[in-house]
């Protein structure tokens, strides 16, 4: 459900630059790669971590959410740039279907959907995105399953499996990006003068 994304988003501009300046497909990927982080795809380690914590010390949405805005923390795996409450992320619906349908818990999903609740009453945008949902799932799964313990628990979400996920998924679009610009024959990139703003 990650591997696909069309070509606006950083990684996939890295990428499609470093393809077009004649470099190798690693190069290419790792440049796309590379810009996986807080902000680009980055979000399902930190949206597992405080979700976990929020929902574990027994915090409502509301303080949980009014506690991250008086730190000055974004809440990770809320908030999309173009999905909406009227548009909704069609693969957060997917995943939030098959784990109700085949999870044994989702109190973690549950308790992230709360959260997006009362974040939607904030602002339109203020969704849950697909960080927020991989990461609240995947707490829901290790719980689930009773095959980790709390510790273990702990350790897989500080540790940062979870980005891995998404690196793993990312590459497929990656690599596609980058065979493309290679088969169309593009030329060298050079962004266009229109979009330089300049000063005296």
């Amino acid at each position: 459900l990650c591997a696909d994304h069309g070509p606006c988003v950083s990684g996939a501009h890295n990428s499609i630059v470093t393809a077009r300046a004649g470099k190798d497909l690693v190069s290419s990927l790792v440049s796309g790669l590379l810009t996986i982080g807080p902000r680009f795809g980055g979000a399902i380690d930190d949206a597992a971590r405080y979700f976990k914590d929020a929902y574990d010390r027994g915090l409502t949405p509301y303080e949980f959410v009014e506690g991250m805005k008086k730190k000055g923390i974004r809440v990770p795996g809320i908030g999309h740039r173009i999905k909406s409450r009227d548009n909704r992320d069609k693969r957060v619906q997917l995943l939030q279907k098959y784990a109700h349908t085949h999870f044994p818990s989702v109190k973690y999903m549950e308790y992230a959907v709360q959260v997006e609740t009362y974040t939607l009453s904030k602002a339109n945008n203020l969704v849950m995105n697909v960080d927020g949902a991989i990461g609240s799932l995947f707490l829901d799964l290790l719980s689930g399953s009773g095959m980790f313990s709390k510790q273990e628990i702990d350790e897989i979400v500080e540790i940062g499996y979870l980005n891995g996920l998404f690196v793993l998924a990312r590459s497929i679009g990656l690599i596609g990006h980058t065979f493309d610009q290679k088969r169309l024959k593009q030329p060298l990139y050079r962004h266009p003068w229109e979009d330089v703003l300049y000063t005296k």
